[in-house]
């Protein structure tokens, strides 16, 4: 039991899947895990552990930003021993090219500023996906047949944006989506050895303002927990 989590030892599982919205950690695990218990509702972030296809997977919510990511991720790996991390949520598209419906998988994830930023003074850390992960996802979404990307991604630390110079730099960079998670994860990941991976769902887009009606947000959803846990025990 640490601050956040209420779990008890041996209560998570050590592949977690991140979703921002705990009301969709439940979703997942009721619709994906066979036996799903609940193990965590402290402060109302649900966590559930069960099993998909033979394997002990937890779907623990995350909340909104990289400070709220923080604190979770840094609880699951510290003190539940937590091994393999892969956020599962929205983003909104930054090229002509990707759309609505998408999947995104973050290679690289670049940001003006993390919770970490403080250990890294001076120098700019490329925070990145791990690679086994991010290619049995890439495969995984191709063998559904489902529209995907694999590159750049931008993690803001600010939801209603003020800086569309920024926006425009990211784009003319080739950056795919935005969402707010995804960098902070790949830092704390890399510095305790562990696995992440980001697979985003693109919800909305910066260029053409289109936007995904919320009756099919939780279907394109579904499609994220399959290619997410068919990557974390390929």
């Amino acid at each position: 039991m640490t601050i956040h989590i209420g779990a008890e030892p041996g209560q998570i599982a050590e592949t977690v899947l991140l979703p921002g919205d705990p009301l969709r950690a439940e979703w997942a695990a009721k619709t994906f895990l066979d036996g799903a218990e609940c193990v965590n509702r402290v402060r109302g972030m649900l966590g559930f552990t069960g099993l998909w296809n033979g394997h002990r997977v937890t779907i623990h919510g995350s909340g909104m930003g990289m400070p709220s990511l923080s604190i979770y991720a840094n609880e699951l790996i510290r003190d539940y021993g937590a091994r393999t991390l892969i956020r599962i949520g929205s983003c909104g598209a930054m090229q002509g090219d990707v759309g609505i419906r998408d999947v995104i998988l973050a290679m690289t994830a670049s940001t003006l500023s993390t919770p970490s930023r403080g250990i890294f003074r001076e120098l700019n850390f490329a925070p990145c996906a791990d690679f086994g992960l991010l290619r049995a996802a890439a495969d995984a979404a191709a063998s559904r047949g489902l529209p995907h990307h694999v590159g750049g991604i931008y993690s803001s630390d600010v939801f209603y944006d003020e800086r569309p110079d920024l926006n425009e730099q990211m784009t003319r960079h080739g950056i795919l989506g935005v969402e707010m998670e995804a960098a902070e994860l790949y830092i704390l990941a890399a510095r305790h050895k562990a696995r992440a991976l980001a697979v985003l769902t693109v919800s909305d887009h910066l260029l053409t303002h289109e936007a995904l009606p919320a009756e099919a947000r939780q279907s394109s959803f579904g499609d994220m927990v399959e290619i997410a846990l068919t990557a974390a025990f390929a």
